[in-house]
């Protein structure tokens, strides 16, 4: 039987059901197209293969056109899985107009919605797209985009006035119309009480049990990229390991 792709009020009525949901990233046709056979739901094609596919120490570099070359490498992989598109650093915070142009681009190769990270500003440019008909998936916590204002790759939310200002950044991408909002690397009390608040389903990365969603990135999980590994991943397989000796006694051969 042919999988049918998830809809956003599906996803949406998720909060209400309690019934978790799973999206994993990934970056190529040969992942999308596994996840695709299975019952993963979501795909997110991240600005993070800045570090996990070009070998950058961050995202910032990513462009748009290079979210569009792996965009289309997922959607033939997955025709049936949702699949969300970030947008990468720059392509929105200039302006609304700018916002609108982009999001436009990544929805005609392939989004079924983008995603958008920051704050309250974020947030604005966020309700612009939602109004342009768009869909938008928010982002707050760790935005690697600008984690150098933060200090690294850290943790967010850990001080009072912190995690105040994490409540704010979720309760305005709310109203700015989104249809779900991922928290990355919350403190889990933190991760539980935004997830109280909103009426939107929250996704979870590394942000505690109990999220609605949950995100997790494939190269991480399989052990294929070891450059940094966040804490709270669990790795089935070190197939990065398994693959090196199988090229190792491959070349000995």
């Amino acid at each position: 039987m042919e999988k049918k792709k998830v809809t956003i009020p599906e996803i949406m009525e998720r909060k209400r059901t309690k019934d978790k949901f799973a999206m994993i990233t990934v970056y190529d046709y040969p992942m999308a197209a596994l996840v695709d056979q299975s019952d993963i739901e979501l795909i997110l094609v991240g600005d993070s293969l800045g570090m996990v596919i070009h070998g950058c120490d961050g995202t910032v570099h990513v462009t748009l056109e290079d979210m569009l070359y792996h965009l289309k490498l997922v959607r033939r992989g997955a025709p049936n899985t949702f699949i969300v598109g970030d947008m990468p650093f720059m392509s929105y915070q200039a302006c609304e107009t700018e916002a609108i142009h982009n999001a436009g681009i990544l929805m005609k190769n392939g989004a079924d919605c983008v995603k958008m990270e920051g704050d309250l500003y974020a947030a604005e440019k966020a309700a612009a797209v939602v109004k342009a008909g768009i869909p938008v998936m928010g982002h707050i916590g760790l935005t690697p985009q600008t984690a150098a204002s933060f200090g690294g790759f850290k943790v967010q939310g850990k001080s009072i006035e912190s995690a105040k200002k994490m409540i704010e950044n979720a309760i305005a991408f709310e109203e700015a119309g989104v249809f779900a909002i991922v928290l990355e690397c919350l403190p889990s009390a933190l991760g539980t009480l935004i997830d109280e608040k909103l009426s939107i389903p929250t996704i979870g990365v590394g942000a505690g049990p109990n999220c609605t969603g949950y995100n997790l990135n494939a190269y991480d999980i399989l052990g294929i990229f070891d450059k940094f590994v966040p804490k709270f991943v669990k790795q089935y397989k070190l197939l990065g390991k398994e693959i090196l000796e199988d090229l190792t006694h491959g070349a000995v051969k």
